[in-house]
């Protein structure tokens, strides 16, 4: 990666650890998509980021976002294409396939209300519109694996695509025809690669039936591990009745097979939060109370099992990801939440497991100027490993508009 030093500012507030330049200088109201995946480009040379048309409202139906690329050398911003498939905390879901041309990103026929996958070619211009929906694009850039877009705000707003209120499915149960979609990004061809249903009859350890009479099971994120031969499902049950949300972690092959409950809701309603495979693509770090109280970071094997707590002496917080030497995790904090600073700015923390020590990469603002109901306009940082696993990107507002950062972390990876 190559960064254009005389078009990008550095950022210097706090005197942070290690050099950090904000790549989206100019009209802001940029994100990247999120902390499971890079938006640089295979090569390093690009950055494909949604920039909102407003921050100050949460999005209606129809309202367009723009696809952005940011050309690190050159130091360029260019619009690619307008989307209509996005929402506030992931965008339009911009991510890259096998190379620096093939970019995928969603969008939405205003017509039928039905969510898309748009597959760009940023050399030509040439846009294909494929027959499924990307939440996550797979290791080698050939897959997509999705959730219902439309359906996502009923559990969690900003995660999905916006649609009229009177369009928007819901779910009886454990549907047959929801689940997990998977789209080839050659062909375009998508299929339902196991349904909800299929989970929830056919998980190991067992669904209680009897426990999910009274709603229905919405999918939620969807994960490729880092060989792209297993996925990971959040799946939510919402009670007609009110009450918390119940979350469960499942993981399966990617053919659909050897279907498990790595995380039931029995572990996780103790309190807990962002699963994410650690490198290994074998076991998943997340934030877990295993006590009921002190939130910690955790490895659970994707079939279940025994669960380790990382560093016993610190808390977990954010949206964390481990570097492949396993002995490090990157994340960040909420505000309002324990290490925050309590004046709109949090932490990048760099934690070293097995010295249990924890260093402050970088303290910025993330305290946007409309958080918006329920916090649905919050701006997290979702601190993202570039390929090389070199640098990172995130998010944040020092100067009350959403911008994009990116750190190098030479300086601290030994």
């Amino acid at each position: 990666m190559t960064l254009n030093l005389d078009r990008f500012p550095r950022y210097t507030a706090f005197d942070p650890l290690l050099p950090v330049w904000c790549i989206t200088p100019g009209e802001g109201r940029v994100i990247h998509r999120f902390f499971d995946t890079s938006p640089v480009s295979p090569s390093g040379r690009y950055v494909a980021l949604t920039r909102l048309p407003y921050e100050d409202r949460p999005p209606g139906p129809g309202d367009a976002a723009e696809v952005v690329l940011v050309d690190l050398e050159s130091g360029d911003e260019r619009v690619v294409a307008e989307t209509r498939g996005w929402d506030m905390q992931l965008g339009a879901q911009a991510q890259w396939g096998a190379d620096d041309r093939t970019l995928l990103f969603n969008d939405v026929d205003t017509e039928t209300w039905q969510a898309f996958a748009v597959k760009l070619d940023c050399e030509s211009g040439v846009a294909a519109r494929l027959s499924g929906p990307v939440y996550m694009v797979s290791p080698d850039g050939r897959m997509l694996a999705s959730p219902c877009l439309a359906k996502t705000g009923i559990t969690q707003a900003g995660y999905g695509v916006i649609v009229p209120p009177e369009r928007q499915p819901t779910n009886r149960g454990a549907p047959a025809d929801d689940g997990i979609t998977v789209t080839d990004v050659e062909t375009g061809a998508s299929r339902l690669l196991v349904s909800i249903a299929e989970i929830v009859e056919t998980a190991e350890p067992a669904f209680d039936a009897d426990a999910y009479t009274d709603g229905g099971f919405y999918g939620f994120h969807v994960k490729w591990n880092p060989r792209g031969d297993r996925l990971m499902f959040v799946l939510r049950f919402k009670s007609d009745s009110g009450g918390p949300l119940r979350h469960h972690v499942v993981t399966l092959r990617a053919d659909g097979t050897e279907i498990r409950q790595a995380v039931p809701t029995a572990l996780w309603s103790r309190g807990g939060h962002h699963p994410n495979w650690c490198p290994d693509g074998d076991t998943i770090l997340m934030n877990l109370r295993l006590d009921g109280e002190t939130m910690r970071f955790v490895r659970i094997p994707a079939e279940g099992g025994e669960v380790e707590v990382l560093a016993e002496r610190l808390f977990g917080s954010g949206h964390p990801s481990m570097h492949p030497d396993g002995r490090h995790i990157v994340t960040d904090v909420y505000l309002g939440r324990p290490l925050a600073f309590g004046d709109g700015t949090i932490p990048l923390r760099w934690i070293d497991v097995p010295e249990q020590v924890d260093r402050t990469l970088v303290r910025i603002r993330t305290q946007p100027e409309f958080i918006g109901p329920h916090g649905m306009l919050r701006v997290d940082p979702h601190p993202a490993w570039d390929r090389s696993h070199r640098t990172i990107t995130f998010n944040a507002c020092p100067d009350g508009t959403r911008r994009v950062f990116i750190a190098d972390l030479d300086e601290v990876i030994e």
